[in-house]
């Protein structure tokens, strides 16, 4: 995991150094800040993958899961909702992230295998009011639990992750620099098949 703070680290000093150069009233994002921002995002979504089939796998310890929860939830802005659907149901409900996580982790199979892909944005970032730019990823996820006494579940799920950016400020060397960030919001699901 030192490994995508290291990334976090290094993608987060490349917008600060497109920030450098603007004005501190500047609020909206070049094409170059844009494009940097973009690949934040989509390196976000995807670490968060890893983290969802890393938590969901039965041979993860309880505490290197706990862990890795700990992590995944530094993704999202507050009070964030993950969807959860299901073949037997048409109904979605919706949990707080860490409470998505622990279910994650309960779920009684035996084996889990989580993944997700074709990853790309289905909205640009459109600006708020409030200054954010709020933007749109879709993924898919395939699920597959199954047990030793013959239980046996598969289904792909269709997700829309809000994508939150905002404009912080943070010191280096007794300077102000101002970066633009990038946050998780809520997980909808949009579709759910076998």
């Amino acid at each position: 995991m030192k490994i995508l703070n290291l990334k976090y680290i290094a993608i987060t000093a490349l917008l600060m150094s497109f920030s450098l150069g603007a004005m501190a009233q500047e609020d909206d994002v070049s094409p170059q800040r844009k494009q940097a921002i973009d690949s934040l995002a989509l390196e976000k979504v995807r670490d968060l993958s890893k983290y969802i089939s890393i938590i969901g796998d039965k041979e993860t310890a309880y505490s290197e899961a706990n862990r890795v929860m700990d992590r995944a939830e530094e993704l999202f802005a507050p009070d964030s909702e993950m969807g959860v659907s299901s073949l037997t149901t048409e109904e979605v409900e919706y949990y707080k992230v860490r409470k998505y996580f622990e279910r994650l982790m309960a779920l009684n199979y035996d084996n889990v295998k989580i993944s997700w892909y074709d990853i790309h944005y289905i909205s640009d970032l459109e600006k708020q009011p409030d200054g954010k730019y709020v933007g749109v990823v879709t993924v898919y996820q395939r699920f597959e639990g199954t047990s030793d006494d013959g239980l046996n579940y598969k289904d792909t799920t269709k997700k829309d992750i809000t994508i939150y950016v905002e404009k912080k400020k943070t010191q280096i060397s007794g300077r102000t620099i101002e970066f633009w960030d990038v946050m998780l919001g809520d997980i909808r699901v949009t579709e759910t098949s076998s």
